[in-house]
């Protein structure tokens, strides 16, 4: 059996499961968010910032940052190896495909690293 080197966690059952987690957690997250502007519609300045400044927060906000990136990168992972085909490509297919992944990985990493940053002030 081969094991694809670029794959989050190496195996299709694995992946489908971190990707239904992700979208939950994103699922939950985008509520909250949404559910807070509806229930203050005069929000300040001040109260996000203290909302986000909450411990509790700041985690759940990290949970979403990694699930967001998780789920993209096996999202991307199985377009580009499902359309970037050697047929479309040619005999550097398998090249084209690892330097595509390589830019989302540094995207992905710079995102992450980014994220970190603004949540924790870093």
């Amino acid at each position: 059996m081969v094991t694809p080197v670029t794959s989050l966690t190496r195996s299709g059952v694995s992946d489908w499961l971190v990707q239904r987690v992700s979208a939950i957690v994103l699922t939950v997250y985008t509520l909250f968010l949404v559910g807070y502007l509806v229930i203050n519609p005069e929000l300040t300045h001040e109260q996000w910032a203290g909302l986000f400044g909450q411990l509790w927060m700041r985690i759940f906000s990290l949970l979403a940052l990694v699930s967001f990136i998780s789920h993209a990168w096996i999202g991307l992972w199985a377009v580009i190896t499902d359309y970037m085909t050697d047929r479309l490509l040619g005999s550097k297919g398998t090249i084209s495909r690892l330097i595509v992944q390589a830019i989302l990985a540094v995207v992905a990493v710079t995102y992450l690293v980014w994220g970190i940053e603004i949540l924790w002030g870093l």
